[in-house]
């Protein structure tokens, strides 16, 4: 047993519950408009700051509660590290990961790259955690830890098969469903009746890579479906654009990325970007022309939303702009219009950043390497101060800090600070009278959820915990429990099934593939333009 155990422990989260897919699902009507519905009035945001020295200092309680596992304790530290070596497991983590949790698995990894040039201990997002898990079992790994929701252990499991390592089990860190607002939204009869809609139109379905394997299967048997990132969702429409006359894309299930992405076409039409811009910038084939005719053929789901970036709405975005002039923001493609709108429009500018987690923490990375940089070459006695609104889920602290603090080491810059700021409002947070527990789930079922039903933090991910997680490697040690074991592999709804006479496994792997050939060869693979052009 750890030596401090998990401020909140086990706590079960069960904000929905799961049933037979595209039968008797919830209608989802809490979250079926593109727009966040309750006040979220705040003059200030809670806050941590990044010292020149490396240090950290937090504003509010919710901050509070986010910094003070981000220099986790050093036996606790030790002690998980022990059992993931003796185990011999591989973690693949997402960026969304408890606070609390990453923070040790980044200190171990750390220890492991000081050893040896690899590590068995991966955060990331949902795409690349696959990738990861195949490097650490070529390196030797005889199991892997993913820690996230129940379709990225999923995802990882069926990338892991694809490269010959599908004898290598995944497992989940708890044996209850890890469900997910986005994903769910598209496990119910409004979106089959939705896909079917499309089946005389020339569609392509670009689905977002945060679905279930069985989402992607029975899309898949209605019309041609692809996966996407949120870092190559306009990359994918420009491509198949180009390459499909009379096209039309049918995006879904994040509502609010499909909007987002309309409207940054849209931005691009009104910013006046001329033919050579278009195609110099965006995409060689495209022109102002195509990017019109384009963003006219997006077909948006509506009625699918996460229930963190529900969070960041109209109060919010009006403390931003009152309070937060001189901040840079980032939005993830996820959030509400209203959010999105005022990071995109910093980022026409160079003050912030629209995109992907991975395409937030390169922005921030950027910026402050690049005031280091200047504060080397033009010393000042002054302390300068870089803000980051960071308009998505909160546990991205963690991966920012340390990129933050790696370079402040390297540089050995004494002049600049970083304040990430958490878009935040008082109702989202919960106090408590416990001089050690600041602050406590909230009344959603999640740290910093909201009464109407927006998170600052995924309820979902927090299910995955330290405590749990030894409990994986104390299992995998002894060998004992066998049984116990095989109730945290990953859901194995499509074993052994057919759809149409396909089997459903490869009906669902088939979108992940095609999203591949795109990212490795920059073209649509030719069986899936024969299907649409057939």
């Amino acid at each position: 047993m750890f030596a401090i155990r998990s401020r909140i422990g086990r706590v079960g989260i069960s904000l929905s519950k799961r049933s037979k897919l595209f039968t008797n699902k919830p209608s989802f009507q809490s979250l079926s408009t593109a727009s966040a519905a309750y006040n979220q009035t705040v003059e200030a945001f809670p806050s941590i700051v990044i010292g020149s020295d490396g240090n950290l200092s937090a504003q509010g309680p919710f901050a509070e509660s986010q910094a003070q596992y981000l220099k986790p304790d050093p036996d606790t530290v030790q002690e998980l590290a022990e059992k993931l070596e003796q185990s011999n497991m591989g973690v693949v983590a997402h960026y969304y990961m408890d606070v609390e949790l990453q923070g040790v698995l980044t200190s171990i990894q750390k220890q492991q790259l000081a050893q040896s040039s690899t590590s068995k201990i991966a955060i990331a997002d949902s795409l690349a955690m696959g990738d990861y898990a195949v490097e650490m079992c070529k390196n030797g790994a005889t199991s892997i830890a993913c820690l996230g929701v129940d379709f990225m252990s999923e995802s990882v499991a069926t990338i892991m098969a694809r490269n010959g390592y599908g004898h290598v089990p995944v497992y989940r860190a708890t044996s209850q469903h890890i469900g997910c607002s986005l994903a769910e939204s598209a496990e119910n009869d409004s979106y089959r009746a939705w896909l079917q809609s499309g089946q005389d139109q020339n569609a392509l379905h670009v689905v977002y890579i945060n679905t279930s394997l069985e989402t992607k299967a029975v899309s898949n048997s209605i019309i041609p479906t692809i996966t996407c990132t949120s870092s190559n969702v306009m990359a994918t429409m420009l491509q198949a654009s180009s390459e499909i006359k009379n096209l039309q894309i049918m995006y879904g299930p994040d509502t609010y990325m499909g909007q987002n992405l309309v409207t940054m076409f849209t931005s691009i039409l009104n910013a006046g970007w001329d033919d050579d811009k278009i195609a110099s910038t965006l995409h060689p084939l495209h022109n102002r022309a195509t990017i019109e005719k384009l963003r006219d053929s997006i077909n948006v789901f509506p009625n699918g939303n996460c229930v963190v970036h529900h969070m960041f709405g109209n109060e919010v975005v009006k403390t931003v702009k009152e309070n937060y002039n001189d901040a840079y923001v980032t939005a993830h493609l996820e959030v509400p219009g209203e959010m999105f709108e005022i990071a995109m429009e910093k980022s026409l500018e160079d003050r912030g950043v629209v995109g992907s987690t991975s395409d937030i923490l390169k922005f921030i990375t950027k910026k402050v390497e690049a005031a280091v940089e200047e504060e080397l070459k033009h010393p000042s006695s002054e302390k300068r101060r870089l803000k980051f609104i960071l308009g998505t889920e909160a546990g991205m602290v963690t991966s920012i800090v340390k990129s933050i603090q790696d370079i402040i080491e390297t540089a050995k810059s004494m002049n600049v600070e970083t304040e990430i700021i958490f878009p935040v409002s008082s109702e989202a947070v919960a106090g408590t009278d416990d001089e050690d527990i600041t602050v406590v789930p909230g009344v959603a079922g999640g740290e910093g959820c909201s009464t109407a039903g927006g998170c600052a933090t995924c309820p979902f991910m927090k299910m995955n915990d330290l405590d749990a997680l030894s409990d994986i490697a104390d299992m995998v040690i002894q060998n004992d429990n066998e049984v116990k074991l095989k109730s945290h592999l990953p859901p194995q709804r499509l074993a052994g099934m057919k759809i149409d006479g396909k089997d459903a496994i490869d009906l669902g792997s088939e979108p992940i593939l095609y999203m591949r050939h795109f990212m490795k060869e920059k073209s649509m693979p030719q069986n899936l333009v024969e299907k649409l052009t057939s």
